[in-house]
């Protein structure tokens, strides 16, 4: 049902105001820096676990809640290609397939050799300072900017610790370690605009952000079910917590909060 109501949803709230076309691919591997392809892997393991765990909670044996929820996870991704392939102002990118793939394997494979997710992929995101200098492609409106604005954006893979360490280790079980992967000063897809629409555009310095900091599993605390459930849908979001920045302009920065 989710399924059916987001793909229709989309078509008739994005695709079908823009002009259609025969389909078609596009390479857009050398914009904004590769993070939409890591908000696809993001998207991708995300609905993979959900999907699987919902499968096991319901019965359905271990392999085949695991084959369910990666191939379930890919179907609802490549829908969005194959729509985007259709719309004359994008394409079906492969790159974003490989993200895609790449998240649902990073699910399956864990699932299937340790039984659990001890390497997660993780969200965080923030309003950054870019989306008025073009609001059509950053975004407008505040959900528009936290999906579409990437200088916002980070992503994580989140490392849990104990589930490396031996069974009787007293670390605590909610304690986690990440290292994430953002970008700034992204005001174009591939380079920033001097002007847009007669506006002078100041021109800021593009770069690749790369964080280490620490993480937490709430869910992974023992609780009531109410709480125990809300914990585990916010496993996918990263807990905003100290972090120390590396980017490609040559500086090292310390974060007091990083989310």
């Amino acid at each position: 049902a989710m399924f059916v109501i987001t793909s229709v949803g989309l078509y008739f709230l994005w695709y079908k105001k823009f002009p259609k076309s025969k389909f078609h691919l596009l390479n857009d591997n050398r914009e904004w820096f590769m993070i939409d392809k890591a908000g696809h892997a993001t998207t991708a393991y995300t609905l993979s676990v959900m999907q699987h765990d919902l499968l096991r909670w319901g019965g359905v044996k271990q392999n085949q809640a695991i084959i369910a929820g990666a191939l379930s996870s890919l179907a609802y991704m490549s829908i969005i290609e194959v729509m985007d392939g259709f719309s004359k102002d994008w394409g079906a990118s492969p790159g974003d397939m490989i993200a895609n793939i790449s998240g649902a394997a990073i699910f399956a494979a864990q699932q299937h050799f340790w039984g659990e997710q001890r390497i997660g992929l993780r969200v965080s995101a923030s309003f950054s300072p870019y989306a008025k200098y073009n609001p059509s492609l950053l975004g407008k409106g505040w959900a528009a900017r936290l999906m579409k604005d990437y200088n916002g954006q980070t992503y994580w893979l989140s490392l849990n610790v104990k589930s490396f360490l031996a069974s009787d280790s007293k670390f605590p079980a909610w304690a986690n370690v990440a290292v994430g992967y953002g970008a700034d000063g992204m005001i174009g897809a591939r380079k920033n605009p001097a002007e847009i629409k007669g506006n002078s555009i100041p021109q800021h310095k593009r770069n690749r952000q790369f964080y280490f900091a620490a993480d937490a599993e709430l869910f992974r605390i023992k609780s009531n079910e109410a709480i125990n459930s809300s914990l585990y849908l916010l496993r996918f979001i990263k807990t905003p917590a100290p972090a120390i920045e590396f980017n490609t302009n040559g500086k090292i920065k310390l974060k007091a909060i990083q989310f």
